[in-house]
């Protein structure tokens, strides 16, 4: 992707985030629609995480990669620190690399 590309999908981005305030026009967003709005980055994270451990192409890839991902939703859920959940996923997927 060129540089150009790249600036002008960075600046579309930026123009969109400023453009909802905007047309909100001062209007306060109902509290489902809110919660809802907060859950949404939270999932498209997991899709992209998923796709990529899980996916290459147009096929499913089932290596060290995912029971690394394994470790480390398990370490998240039980509210792990961030470098624990990191270190203890790497640590997996180097292991089952080094016996495979």
């Amino acid at each position: 992707m060129s540089w150009a590309a790249l600036l002008t999908l960075c600046a579309v981005s930026y123009a969109l985030k400023a453009i909802g305030p905007l047309l909100a026009g001062g209007r306060q967003l109902g509290p489902r629609v809110r919660r809802m709005l907060d859950l949404v980055p939270v999932a498209l994270l997991a899709a992209l995480i998923a796709v990529q451990t899980l996916g290459a192409g147009h096929r499913l890839v089932l290596d060290a990669r995912a029971p690394a991902l394994a470790v480390a939703a398990a370490l998240v859920w039980r509210r792990a620190p961030f470098l624990v959940v990191v270190l203890a996923a790497a640590g997996t997927a180097a292991l089952l690399r080094a016996l495979a």
